[in-house]
């Protein structure tokens, strides 16, 4: 009897134990980022809550050992808002982990598999969620975004991304990725992973299958394949494991670093490794039409001759024209230009034309006699003709390449290094001899042009068959036709059945009228527009890549009849319910156009596309430019603000 009494003790102290070491938030528990703002591990080491970000606060785990510098090592939802400090963070009663804000819905900050009894912040700087048999069900270990720590790895397929800045915690310009080819690979942001990208690898591929990237208590950083063999070292290792805390992090410029802290009384962070060594090797440090020159080992962002920059306090955006180019391009306009030199200049060759010259004079004359250089890259006799922008570009003393950019006379600079050639300039004029390659923007207006005559064509015939279709529905007795062979609201049930909900028929319309047909919500789309509508929409998909009917919804009886999408309330609409020229013009008006596209693109000529889209879609048919959108497009006709067209859904 006693041994059991014995027994049982033990199993209560061990229980008790258990949960003193682990758990010192139970369910019920909140914070609050004014009053009671963070749940701190045992030792207050490292610290889980609120912390201050931009205007508002942030959710996540920092190091609390310093005062002048909040050293965050990991964000919940990083891409989220601030919130207000008057939200509140809550363990619930029923284990959820939630986000109170106090305007909008709940948001879950951990995605708990199971029911959760407790939560721990642990010193390793892990936060952990328990179930009832004290078994981790969640920690933020798993969910790494731009920081590892000891006891931390990150698994093939994992990625960590680097922030915008030291005090920007969203999503930044660079990732590190362990592939699952075995390699340790980093990109620039929301590019493919393949080597052209890559601008450092471990050069592990191949090695072995659901390879590991690791950290240990002594700074050692390592790879480990799938049978637990080391199969390469990144870092030296055998560093102090007393008074030292490290952690492994992707910093904002796009090269990851091995950091020490000393947990003295004036312990500070320092710097123990950092891969690549030189600070311009990011690929786009600099954003689009600038280049990285490296002052003192670190870097410095510079604009192309002619350029500036698009925000002097993020440099990383890239840079944008101060002059007009358009001068060029206008067959009976004559303009000066300038051509200016960069000496060991290097950026992503994407040459339209290769030619053979044996000096840079006649390379650099090559392009100030053509209309469409912009600007040029020698060496070694090849000359390569480029079209602006150009990303990827830096300084590297080691190259021999010179790099030529032309630029207009009247209003040449720009930030930079560099010089103008010896004979810089020339009044240039038009060529009668084409280019072998046509810009894709002429190409895509002509290919529209083209597709609107034969869609007005055909939107004549198939204004008859609708009318044959509405009479084919009348003689089953259930519709009418009106003295002006209108047509009224059909389902699309109905419509099914004369084939006129096919997923092939433009939803913009033809001339005349079109159908109103049942939209979802009990909605109806009504709306009377010309081809000039279409055409300004059918540039803005181009622009967009994307089209403006969605022919999956259809499957569900939605048509859409354009793509709208809210640029601030992202992630709030249905598919369903976004409409492309709204969600352009919200972008326009927002000063935001980067959103509309994936790639690194000429600021103002993406700017002049938008508005000429836009000005064909106004509703005052009055208001839409005729022929001259082609000038419009070309640079020839200046281009004024266009007001806000009303959305095709705001009538319904």
């Amino acid at each position: 009897m006693a041994a059991i009494f014995l027994f049982l003790l033990l199993c209560a102290f061990s229980t008790a134990t258990a949960q003193q070491k682990h758990s010192n938030i139970s369910l019920g528990s909140s914070l609050s980022p004014t009053t009671n703002s963070s749940w701190l591990s045992r030792s207050g080491r490292f610290a889980f809550g609120f912390y201050p970000q931009g205007n508002g606060f942030s959710i996540g785990v920092w190091f609390t050992g310093t005062s002048k510098q909040t050293v965050v090592v990991w964000t919940a939802n990083r891409d989220d808002p601030p919130v207000s400090s008057d939200a509140s963070l809550l363990l619930t009663s029923d284990g959820g982990l939630i986000l109170q804000p106090t305007q909008g819905r709940n948001k879950s900050i951990a995605d708990i598999p199971q029911f959760a009894s407790s939560a721990s912040m642990l010193d390793s700087g892990n936060f952990v969620i328990y179930n009832s048999s004290w078994v981790i069900i969640w920690q933020s270990f798993d969910f790494p975004t731009n920081t590892m720590l000891p006891g931390q790895y990150l698994s093939a397929g994992k990625q960590l991304f680097s922030s915008v800045s030291e005090t920007d915690h969203s999503t930044g310009k660079f990732r590190l990725k362990m592939q699952n080819d075995g390699n340790l690979v980093l990109y620039p942001i929301e590019t493919p992973d393949i080597a052209q990208y890559a601008y450092w690898a471990s050069d592990t591929g191949n090695i072995g299958d659901n390879t590991s990237l690791h950290l240990d208590n002594n700074g050692l950083l390592y790879l480990l394949n799938n049978n637990g063999s080391n199969i390469k070292n990144l870092t030296d290792g055998g560093l102090s494991t007393e008074g030292a805390i490290y952690r492994m992090r992707i910093d904002a410029d796009g090269i990851f670093r091995l950091y020490s802290y000393s947990l003295g009384r004036n312990g500070s962070w320092s710097i123990k490794s950092s891969s690549p060594n030189d600070a311009c090797v990011p690929k786009g440090i600099c954003g689009v039409n600038g280049y990285c020159t490296l002052i003192n080992e670190k870097s410095a962002c510079n604009c192309l001759p002619g350029f500036d920059f698009i925000d002097q306090g993020q440099q990383s955006l890239g840079c944008r024209r101060n002059f007009s180019e358009d001068g060029c391009k206008n067959k009976n306009e004559k303009i000066k230009y300038a051509i200016y030199t960069l000496e060991s200049t290097i950026w992503e060759d994407d040459a339209y034309s290769i030619l053979s010259y044996t000096t840079k004079e006649d390379c650099r004359e090559a392009c100030l006699g053509d209309c469409n250089c912009e600007a040029v890259l020698f060496k070694d006799t090849e000359c390569r003709k480029q079209k602006l922008p150009v990303r990827y570009g830096r300084t590297q003393s080691s190259d021999s390449t010179t790099a030529f950019v032309k630029v207009g006379i009247t209003i040449a600079g720009g930030s930079g290094n560099y010089t103008p050639a010896a004979t810089t300039t020339r009044v240039v004029a038009r060529e009668s001899k084409k280019e072998p390659r046509m810009n894709f923007l002429i190409i895509s207006v002509a290919f529209a042009t083209c597709a609107f005559i034969v869609l007005t064509i055909s939107g004549v015939l198939i204004n008859r068959r609708r009318v044959w279709a509405y009479k084919n529905l009348s003689d089953q007795g259930n519709v009418g036709l009106t003295e002006d062979v209108s047509l009224r609201s059909f389902t699309y049930g109905e419509l099914e059945k004369v084939a006129l909900a096919s997923r092939k028929w433009w939803v913009g319309e033809f001339p005349g009228q079109f159908l109103k047909g049942s939209y979802q919500m009990g909605r109806q789309l009504s709306q009377s527009r010309g081809s000039k509508t279409c055409f300004g929409i059918m540039l803005l998909e181009i622009i967009c890549c994307r089209k403006s009917v969605d022919n999956d919804a259809i499957k569900d009886e939605v048509v859409l009849a354009d793509w709208v999408c809210d640029c601030f309330e992202a992630g709030q609409l249905d598919k369903d319910e976004v409409v492309l020229a709204d969600w352009v013009c919200d972008c326009f008006e927002a000063g935001q156009l980067d959103k509309l596209i994936d790639e690194e693109v000429d600021k103002r000529k993406l700017e002049r596309m938008v508005k000429v889209g836009l000005w064909c879609i106004q509703d005052e048919p009055s208001l839409r430019p005729s022929i001259e959108v082609l000038l419009m497009l070309e640079g020839t006709v200046g281009i004024p603000v266009p007001p806000s067209p009303t959305s095709f859904l705001s009538s319904i």
